[in-house]
């Protein structure tokens, strides 16, 4: 293990379905399934979820009971594991901890780091509180602080920061408006694909 590397993963889309996504197939709901490969302004779509939340009477419960039927993606545990045994690893996610109980459990509990939702007594979600403004980036700004270099991989726009902040950057399954904005970073599929380029990045003399 290359104890100053520290790979950064975001979590929905790279590791774990995207749960607005699963929850808006639930529930028929179709402008639920917005995310910030469509919507890059994450207080916009935030904001928008919730006014649909409310709209329609759903809450905290709601999405809760659905992400527990929810499974990581297919080689998603495999590729944890094996990057475990080469790099020190933290997921940066822009979901709610309030959501990520059951997906962490499968994948063996990894570092998380991502936001809490404010939810009344009786479940309805009221607001959500951001962990702080631009938190991947900045996440891998305290990383480089503390002289670990950061090779990082995610799918969305909320991710690009992240990605321009690391030592290298990795697009993962990301759509191709994202693909064509940020043609910087290479773009993979498959999994055994990420390893190689995660391997290229480590072997790589890069400075921090």
């Amino acid at each position: 293990m290359r104890v100053m590397e520290i790979a950064c993963l975001d979590l929905e889309g790279v590791l774990v379905p995207e749960i607005w996504i699963g929850f808006a197939e639930k529930t028929g709901i179709d402008e639920l399934a917005a995310t910030t490969r469509d919507i890059p302004d994450y207080d916009a779509l935030m904001k928008q979820r919730l006014t649909l939340l409310d709209q329609h009477g759903l809450g905290l419960p709601d999405i809760q009971e659905v992400i527990s039927t929810m499974a990581p993606m297919p080689g998603a545990k495999e590729f944890i594991y094996w990057l475990k045994e080469r790099f020190q690893l933290i997921i940066l996610s822009d979901t709610f901890y309030e959501f990520s109980q059951p997906l962490m459990r499968q994948l063996d509990f990894p570092t998380l780091f991502c936001h809490r939702l404010v939810a009344d007594e009786n479940g309805r979600i009221v607001d959500y509180k951001l962990r702080q403004k631009d938190p991947k980036r900045e996440s891998v700004k305290a990383l480089h602080g503390l002289n670990f270099r950061v090779i990082a991989s995610g799918d969305s726009y909320n991710d690009t920061t992240m990605l321009e902040e690391a030592d290298a950057g990795i697009l993962f399954r990301a759509p191709d408006n994202v693909i064509g904005e940020f043609p910087q970073y290479p773009a993979v599929e498959s999994y055994e694909e990420l390893r190689r380029e995660f391997c290229a990045a480590s072997e790589r003399d890069l400075v921090v």
